[in-house]
C-alpha cells in the first residue's frame, strides 16, 4: 500500500484501499487465536504543503481473555491519521512544539504498510474480557470459575504473615 508524494501534493486525492494478510504480524502472540483479514479504506490528500492520509481499518480478531483464556471475539474498527512531508520540509520539534507530528519523506515514494500495522497493533486491547464480570481461573485449581465454583478458600493471607496465621488456634 503505497502512494507517489509529488502526485498527491499537485491537488490528486488518492484513494488507497488493500486488504491485507497479517497473520505473520500476529502470529508470535500467545493473546491473538485468530485473525481475519485488515481492510484498510484510505485517502491521501493534499494538506498545506503535507500529504494526510486518514481513513479506517477493519479486523475481527479472536483474543484469548486475560482472565479466563475463553476466546473473545472483536471486531475493531480503528481510525488512521497520519501526515507526511518531503524531509527538507519538515520543521523539527524544537521549532514547533505545538504542530502535529509529520514524518519526514525521502523520495517520491511512501509506503504505508508499517504505519497500519503499528496503528493496528497499538489498537489490539492490552487486557481482552469475556464479560466485564468475569471470575477468572481459580489460582489454586485452575478451574473456570466462570463455569462453576470452585472448593478453594479466597482467603487471602499476606505472606509475610503466613507464620502466625495459625497463632490463636494453637492455644
Amino acid at each position: 500500500m503505497q502512494f507517489h508524494m509529488r502526485e498527491v501534493l499537485k491537488g490528486r486525492v488518492v484513494p488507497l484501499r488493500q486488504t491485507l494478510d497479517v497473520s505473520q504480524l500476529l502470529g508470535g502472540r500467545r493473546d491473538v487465536l485468530s485473525a481475519g483479514p485488515l481492510d484498510c479504506r484510505l485517502k491521501a490528500s493534499p494538506e498545506e504543503g503535507t500529504v494526510r492520509v486518514t481513513g479506517e481499518l477493519d479486523i475481527r480478531l479472536e483474543l484469548a481473555c486475560s482472565r479466563c483464556l475463553e476466546p473473545v471475539k472483536e471486531h475493531l474498527r480503528v481510525p488512521f491519521d497520519e501526515s507526511f512531508a518531503p524531509a527538507d520540509n519538515v520543521k523539527s520539534e524544537e521549532e514547533d512544539e505545538d504542530a502535529p507530528y509529520v514524518h519526514p519523506v525521502d523520495g517520491d515514494l511512501v509506503e504505508l504498510e508499517p504505519y497500519v500495522y503499528e496503528t493496528l497493533l497499538l489498537s489490539i486491547p492490552f487486557v481482552p474480557l469475556c464479560r466485564e464480570d468475569c471470575e477468572g481461573l481459580c489460582p489454586e485449581c485452575g478451574t473456570n470459575r466462570n463455569e462453576s465454583p470452585c472448593g478453594c478458600s479466597r482467603e487471602k493471607v499476606d505472606p509475610r504473615l503466613e507464620a502466625l496465621k495459625g497463632w490463636f488456634d494453637s492455644k
